[in-house]
């Protein structure tokens, strides 16, 4: 593998990324193993985001690392158009014990992005097939990410990330954010406040009848836009609601799903049961690309009551793909073998206890934290929003920590193979950039 420096930045446009400030003082990563990164001068990076949320095994588990090497040389490529491999079938069957099976089937694709437009996808088709097909209209979330297709952008609700692309899709509505900084500010799990949010559903079910809505998609716990963790309450009666009026339900758990709050699922953690879960990141411990949607039986069985022939006309090229089937398999048998939910769990006291002590440092207005994951919230400067949390975003760098950065709040995501030496490392050198940050 080549370490040293590239002879040019110039022909990489890098994703959401400042390319003109990091290419003056670049952060070039070239190794990895268990908690940490290397970087092209040596130094040791504490990694506190599990990549970007997508490693909760650790970097380089021998497992995953020799089924990989083991199935690129004996497959490495099968298309799953009317043909298949036994891989995908093996993992499948995996997936749905790894749910509890709780759902029926699986539906491959390579990304967050496509498992949430494949998603929307299917429920609009699954009530077209049922002869509701003016059910149409789907319901996001503002502040909510649901990847970069043009689906996912539609329903989505960051501004910034919608803004330069047009009208997107028709007939999208937003439920209200529950971020409430005046109420519940430094909470531990679920805020006190705000499950009566859900019932925003009502009043666009009014406006709009529910005879023409298809979904509902929301991040149990909102990870991109800065760990926003829903009220105690709130999922739950948006279940009830989406029940109500046969409205699917669809969880966007591509950063919850795998562990991030020391359950299989966001689902497990707050006891609802949605539709569909769409994952990616964790799902092979981000050694590969791939992403999958979880379908409840019913949604399932309602295609295959079609008339002969393809049931879906949808899918990719690499879904399924052999590798990323290799890779997906031995993570769950990393997560079943070295008990990484239980030890998860039990870092979990720890973990919330050493993230809020951090409350009085400067700056900080607001930590909230969930599982293995936080935020900790900044005051902005004045006229230069983001500009003091991505300022910690590079010291902290510097000083060998990563962390993620969203508008001014830190998001922590550790692997979660992390150990306390591990959370004393992070918070100790996080507390020294918050108390030297401007």
């Amino acid at each position: 593998m080549n370490e040293s420096r590239p002879e040019s930045m110039s022909s990489f446009w890098m994703p959401f990324t400042n390319n003109r400030d990091f290419k003056q003082n670049p952060r070039l990563l070239v190794s990895a193993e268990g908690m940490y990164y290397k970087d092209v001068d040596g130094n040791q990076v504490l990694d506190g985001t599990a990549g970007l949320w997508c490693v909760p095994c650790g970097h380089a588990q021998p497992k995953i690392v020799a089924a990989v090497r083991e199935m690129v040389g004996q497959l490495d490529f099968a298309p799953t158009f009317q043909m298949g491999h036994p891989a995908a079938f093996d993992l499948a069957d995996r997936l749905m014990e790894y749910t509890g099976h709780k759902f029926g089937h699986v539906f491959y694709t390579n990304s967050g992005s496509e498992s949430v437009d494949t998603a929307l996808k299917i429920a609009l088709a699954y009530h077209k097939a049922r002869g509701e097909g003016g059910r149409t209209r789907l319901i996001g979330r503002e502040r909510g990410y649901h990847g970069v297709g043009f689906g996912g952008l539609s329903v989505g609700g960051i501004g910034s990330n919608r803004k330069s692309f047009g009208p997107l899709l028709p007939g999208v509505d937003h439920l209200p954010h529950t971020h409430n900084l005046a109420r519940n500010a430094f909470s531990r799990g679920e805020p006190e406040f705000g499950a009566e949010l859900a019932d925003e559903l009502e009043r666009i079910v009014a406006l709009h009848d529910a005879s023409t809505i298809a979904a509902v998609i929301i991040e149990p716990v909102s990870g991109s836009t800065g760990v926003l963790v829903p009220p105690k309450g709130y999922l739950k009666r948006m279940r009830e609601i989406c029940d109500k009026y046969g409205i699917l339900l669809i969880f966007d758990e591509v950063i919850t799903g795998f562990g991030r709050l020391t359950t299989p699922f966001a689902a497990d953690y707050f006891g609802v049961e949605p539709d569909m879960i769409t994952t990616a990141k964790g799902l092979t411990n981000g050694t590969i690309p791939m992403g999958a949607v979880f379908t409840k039986q019913f949604l399932h069985d309602a295609f295959m009551e079609a008339p002969p022939g393809i049931e879906l006309f949808h899918g990719y090229t690499y879904s399924g793909h052999p590798v990323a089937c290799a890779a997906s398999l031995a993570t769950l048998e990393v997560f079943k073998e070295q008990k990484i939910l239980e030890h998860a769990k039990s870092m979990q006291p720890y973990w919330e206890d050493a993230v809020h002590a951090l409350r009085g440092l400067p700056h900080v207005i607001d930590i909230r934290s969930v599982g293995i994951v936080a935020g900790i919230e900044l005051e902005p400067i004045a006229g230069k929003p983001g500009a003091r949390a991505y300022n910690a975003f590079k010291k902290a760098f510097a000083d060998g920590i990563l962390i993620r950065v969203t508008g001014d709040i830190i998001a922590l995501s550790p692997p979660l193979v992390l150990e306390k030496q591990h959370i004393d490392e992070l918070f100790g050198k996080l507390t020294n950039v918050l108390k030297n940050l401007d």
